[in-house]
């Protein structure tokens, strides 16, 4: 960050005790810390968690995991069972936290979990926020998700 999201003045360094080197605005007089968006990324495990669902969104053809932004004022375990609802049309009985990310791209932190679903039907997905998604055995969702990606770097980081 180089310049204050309150005021637009040029940043400058400095040292803040017990926190380090910090961007600090001299027009404001304050400190100013990273700011990016928060979201979760999902594991989706059918009831028996010998399957994982991926989805295809927005018109491309590789499959990723169920994500979604947390909204403000939200736990990220809140936005896992509310993304998971909204997009599948699936509950969410269990969830774990496995490790979260920092993607540039979209300047987000990204929290995995893994779920559980309460069924394995598709009845209620959302077609108008995605547009494909199937059940995979964990090593075929390991050869299915998308190479190179945050959700395949997640997807390998969990044991089947």
């Amino acid at each position: 960050m180089n310049y204050c999201y309150e005021c637009g003045t040029k940043l400058i360094v400095r040292e803040l005790e017990n926190e380090g080197i910090i961007p600090y605005c001299t027009k404001c007089g304050a400190y100013r810390f990273p700011i990016y968006s928060t979201a979760v990324s999902m594991i989706v495990k059918n009831p028996s968690e010998d399957k994982i669902l991926l989805i295809k969104q927005y018109g491309k053809p590789d499959y990723v995991l169920v994500a979604g932004y947390i909204n403000k004022g939200e736990s990220a375990e809140n936005a896992v069972i509310r993304e998971v609802k909204e997009e599948i049309g699936l509950d969410v009985k269990e969830l774990k936290f496995n490790k979260s990310e920092y993607f540039k791209p979209t300047n987000t932190l990204m929290l995995n979990f893994s779920c559980i679903a309460e069924s394995e039907s598709l009845a209620a997905l959302n077609t108008d926020e995605v547009d494909f998604a199937q059940w995979f055995s964990f090593d075929d969702a390991k050869i299915n998700i998308k190479p190179d990606s945050l959700a395949q770097r997640f997807l390998f980081s969990v044991e089947s």
